[in-house]
């Protein structure tokens, strides 16, 4: 694992209200948690800033925060798009049998035939399950589920899956 690296926690979707507010998509679960990670890195538009001091709250249309030296509707609103990034070692542990998705990209991919099937690329969600995206010769994407992951070794960089080479 890399813990200098910088892992995206959320994105800002727009302004809430008129004294400042953003609208945050948090990556994290419970999406207030994002909150615990501070000082945040904002990105937006190619620039870069340290957030510090950030207020959140959970209201019924989702997690609503005050940024320091944000304070009017417009202001914020222009924050649209802005991503939250945090250094990886900022992070709590994982405990024993989990892992961050962040911490399997990289990681070789090998089937039960012992065929290389690439390396992961990254994670996203669906509906019905986590996706682990491999790229290889072609980009497969497995259904990150037991029947299929049968297990990661961190040690080894590799995750094992039960998946077919011509699948």
């Amino acid at each position: 694992m890399d813990d200098t690296r910088r892992i995206l926690l959320g994105r800002v979707i727009g302004a809430f209200g008129v004294r400042g507010e953003v609208k945050l998509h948090s990556f994290t679960d419970p999406a207030d948690t994002v909150m615990k990670y501070q000082p945040w890195q904002l990105l937006h538009l190619g620039a870069e800033r340290e957030v510090v001091g950030a207020k959140g709250r959970m209201s019924a249309k989702g997690l609503t925060v005050k940024l320091h030296g944000i304070d009017d509707r417009d202001a914020a609103q222009a924050l649209a798009g802005a991503e939250v990034w945090v250094p990886r070692s900022r992070l709590p542990a994982p405990s024993p049998g989990e892992h961050y998705w962040v911490d399997l990209e990289g990681l070789e991919v090998v089937n039960r035939e012992g065929v290389v099937l690439g390396r992961v690329s990254h994670l996203f969600e669906t509906a019905a399950n986590q996706v682990l995206v491999v790229g290889g010769e072609r980009e497969r994407l497995i259904p990150y589920l037991d029947d299929y992951v049968l297990g990661v070794d961190f040690d080894a960089q590799r995750v094992d899956v039960d998946w077919d080479a011509d699948f």
